[in-house]
């Protein structure tokens, strides 16, 4: 195995590993010793998931965050100069989608070096799979504006492109703020614009449903604290 950087997929919630990760994904992880992560601790605790014998303090830990400098990234690169890979483990799901593991990602291109994502969840992709919408055609926003009139003409203008372009959108918020975007949405969108809450994806109490705008009303389930990704669609 020649040594690349890896983008090692994690968990959604506390899924059993085996239920969404390849065995390979444990290989190359046994055999990586430098990693870069977004919190050593969760890291650390998801390694030993994946195999409780490994030896934590025998791997080296790079922490990544939006306080990281691109210098400081390209130092934690320096292993691959070496013939060592790397690995970029996020705090859930896939490492560089909507992620800042995608700075380190970019360096790697530039260097040359070889990038390898592996296989595991997308709550961003399987929402779009669970919802019944444009898989062809979709776009992912993030975080909405926190100011109320900036989100308000926000979700207007993403329900536009949805009948202007065809095109699914989607978006999240802060997980204690789930409910009150729910809310909005069933207020702000069309009766008949099609609303989409898919949330713990993979985990035991997921829930991914859709039905129009109206119907929504007074059937909204408690979605406080628990990760949810918002879709959208004609």
């Amino acid at each position: 195995m020649r040594a690349s950087l890896f983008l090692i997929p994690v968990t959604l919630g506390d899924t059993e590993h085996r239920r969404v990760l390849p065995e390979y994904n444990r290989d190359v992880i046994l055999s990586i010793r430098h990693f870069i992560v977004e919190n050593v601790r969760t890291a650390r605790r998801f390694l030993k998931k994946v195999e409780p014998g490994i030896v934590i303090d025998d791997l080296t830990f790079y922490e990544l965050n939006k306080h990281t400098s691109p210098e400081q990234v390209a130092g934690y690169l320096a292993p691959l100069a070496k013939g060592e890979s790397v690995g970029v483990i996020s705090e859930a799901g896939c490492p560089a989608i909507a992620d800042p593991g995608a700075d380190v990602v970019a360096i790697a291109q530039r260097k040359d070096y070889p990038v390898v994502p592996l296989v595991g969840p997308s709550s961003i992709l399987m929402s779009v799979m669970g919802s019944g919408f444009n898989g062809q055609s979709f776009a992912f926003h993030g975080y909405l504006p926190i100011d109320a009139s900036e989100r308000t003409n926000t979700i207007k203008k993403l329900e536009g492109r949805i009948y202007s372009e065809h095109q699914t959108q989607l978006f999240i918020e802060t997980p204690y703020r789930n409910n009150k975007l729910a809310e909005e949405l069933i207020r702000t969108c069309r009766p008949s614009t099609k609303l989409c809450i898919a949330s713990n994806i993979t985990c035991e109490d997921e829930y991914i449903h859709t039905r129009p705008v109206k119907e929504w009303a007074g059937k909204v389930p408690d979605l406080s604290k628990k990760p949810t990704i918002f879709l959208i669609y004609k």
